[in-house]
């Protein structure tokens, strides 16, 4: 079965979104490990991401902490970006067309229809609270109303509950949320239960995309993507499926307690 997914990595291939991708070289590549506990929470958690150069662009994809291994930088680096979108490994493909497309059609392209969203600077529980708030604003949703939280972050979770919103928090790590509640990890089981999708582009990474989009536009429910995996990947599956993206190219804001932007894509405004 082909996917709304291999529908874009062919069009990439033709040339139809950009340049030629056998003409494209990718010149650095690198991961970014981050271990993380906002003061004042409870719990904590890791991030490794592979993200790959592509001229001014950066591509990125979360991979689980540890799975990544080391020669998948040295595969990459000098190779061009049509023989990546071939590599054996789902991360290498996903950060090779998220450059390719972060190079061939910036999220600044006047366009592309992203609007700017400003995050403050700040400690690291400040940022996140103010990047959950450019995320869940992107969901038109009436108080009572479920949202199935695909990859769970505490601080959109927060953002619901103020809301009065209820949610299905679902991860393939499982565990329970900052307030005690158990986190389910198979989401296809909880589609049925919910009126609305939020979900990261992490699910680029581990293949779980295309069943939410594909359920999302079958039912005609809002499916919110907040990208940080896939960035430059996910507005193109706008009116696919997909409602609205909040995508955050790298550096994310975990990295810089400074102020910088995410993008914003659809959804209410």
């Amino acid at each position: 079965m082909t996917t709304a997914y291999d529908a874009l990595v062919r069009r990439v291939r033709a040339g139809e979104l950009g340049p030629d991708p056998r003409r494209r070289t990718v010149s650095v590549a690198f991961t970014t490990s981050q271990a993380v506990r906002h003061a004042g929470r409870a719990g904590g958690y890791r991030n490794e991401v592979l993200s790959l150069r592509l001229d001014e662009a950066v591509g990125s994809c979360a991979v689980e902490p540890g799975a990544l291994r080391a020669s998948a930088l040295d595969d990459c680096v000098g190779a061009d970006v049509a023989t990546l979108l071939d590599h054996p490994l789902r991360a290498v493909r996903v950060a090779a067309l998220d450059a390719y497309l972060m190079h061939a059609t910036p999220h600044s392209r006047p366009a592309g229809g992203a609007r700017p969203w400003p995050l403050p600077g700040g400690d690291s529980l400040l940022k996140s609270r103010a990047r959950a708030r450019a995320v869940t604003e992107l969901l038109d949703l009436e108080p009572g109303r479920t949202v199935l939280v695909v990859g769970v972050v505490n601080s959109l979770l927060e953002r619901l509950r103020s809301r009065g919103l209820a949610y299905i928090p679902c991860d393939l790590k499982g565990g329970s949320t900052e307030w005690g509640e158990p986190v389910a990890t198979d989401a296809t089981a909880h589609l049925d239960g919910c009126d609305a999708i939020l979900a990261s582009g992490m699910t680029l990474g581990n293949d779980g995309f295309e069943t939410l989009r594909a359920h999302a536009a079958r039912h005609d429910k809002p499916l919110v993507m907040f990208a940080q995996t896939g960035s430059a990947v996910l507005p193109h599956f706008l009116g696919n499926g997909v409602t609205a993206v909040c995508a955050e190219p790298y550096p994310f804001f975990w990295l810089d307690g400074g102020p910088g932007f995410v993008y914003r894509y659809g959804g209410a405004r």
